[in-house]
């Protein structure tokens, strides 16, 4: 299984900064932020699931986009949005309400363009060989992170997330966890807007990277447009047992 970060920023602005997506393989979206942009035509209409972490727009942005452009290129086949049922609901209330945009899980009429599989916290998804169990996450809105398992180990990302004490029990259980992507969307300056929008800083992820006890690379994503530098210098200076790195656009592991 590979996995490629199609967009990692928690802003937009400059040749690299794309909001969150993760190509998994080449038919499998995590999240579909202004990073599917990246993709070709042909890579598009490859796109057959999209998980979705939570409805906030830095995470579906090119969603409505998406099944327009591929419409007429994938031979009546639907494309599948994993999430949980709330963020379903937020879907078809607020976006694809025939008012922001057309609603593709009715049109078109013989064949909708757009089929909802609701996936809870704790429940999994599986093709036969690749395997996406739904985590739990801590927001300001219904959310959830993945735990995606590939032949040579195990990928998870956290979705946007603060203090989440039921998360870490789960990670130290999945003995072959090879990479951890986990937000620290906020400097330490701002922790108060971080706690009040359930986000993280570096002093926040501190305090929660202490019950992880494996060996994960762990790579932190989500951070706000102008202030990477303030806050990777941040996190450099932490005193964890695992140093976060900052997850690069167009970065790839292979599971």
């Amino acid at each position: 299984m590979k996995v490629r970060v199609l967009g990692c920023s928690g802003g937009i602005g400059g040749g690299h900064l794309r909001t969150t997506a993760f190509l998994v393989d080449h038919d499998i979206l995590i999240d579909a932020g202004t990073g599917v942009a990246e993709l070709s035509l042909a890579e598009l209409a490859a796109i057959d699931h999209v998980f979705l972490t939570h409805a906030h727009l830095d995470h579906i942005a090119c969603l409505p986009l998406l099944l327009d452009t591929v419409m007429d290129r994938r031979d009546g086949r639907p494309i599948t949005v994993h999430a949980p049922q709330a963020v379903i609901d937020t879907l078809a209330r607020h976006i694809f309400n025939w008012e922001v945009w057309p609603d593709f899980a009715t049109i078109p009429a013989a064949a909708p363009m757009l089929c909802y599989a609701p996936i809870e916290a704790g429940e999994a998804w599986s093709d036969g060989t690749r395997h996406v169990t739904a985590l739990p996450a801590e927001h300001t809105v219904p959310t959830v992170g993945y735990h995606l398992v590939g032949t040579r180990g195990c990928f998870v990302f956290t979705g946007d997330t603060t203090r989440n004490p039921a998360l870490w029990p789960l990670l130290n259980a999945i003995a072959d966890l090879r990479v951890l992507v986990i937000e620290c969307a906020f400097p330490n300056r701002e922790r108060q807007l971080a706690e009040l929008s359930k986000h993280l800083c570096p002093a926040l992820l501190a305090e929660e990277l202490v019950h992880y006890t494996g060996s994960a690379e762990v790579f932190v994503t989500h951070l706000k447009t102008g202030q990477i530098e303030e806050t990777m210098a941040e996190l450099e200076s932490l005193a964890v047992a695992v140093a976060p790195r900052m997850l690069r656009h167009n970065q790839a592991f292979d599971l």
